[in-house]
């Protein structure tokens, strides 16, 4: 993991909202509709919140068909773990250290 990847983890879970997101998605799969009146908040808002979690890996969204053939966005929560102490900076460092020398002998 990237200094990047780790600030994007730490970004998309340090906000309450996302969160919330989180504990009702770690019940299971639901679309986009649902979650957001389950939160009392905005779809717009909503998919923000979930833009931010899906880029970090957090959570991932399928686009479905109902059976009148409206589309659905579903998204659920993937797998992870978060460990954070001063061996997991010092590594996400070093490899952003490595990506540049592996650009450097290699560039495009």
């Amino acid at each position: 993991m990237t200094s990047e990847e780790l600030l994007a983890v730490l970004a998309a879970v340090g906000h309450a909202q996302r969160l919330r997101v989180i504990v009702e998605l770690s019940a299971g799969r639901m679309y986009v509709s649902e979650l957001a009146r389950r939160l009392d908040m905005s779809r717009p808002l909503l998919y923000m919140h979930l833009e931010r979690l899906e880029g970090a890996g957090v959570v991932a969204g399928h686009l479905e068909l109902s059976r009148t053939g409206k589309a659905l966005k579903y998204f659920e929560l993937m797998e992870f773990e978060l460990h954070l102490n001063t061996d997991t900076v010092v590594a996400a460092v070093a490899a952003d250290a490595e990506e540049r020398d592996d650009v450097e002998e290699n560039p495009t």
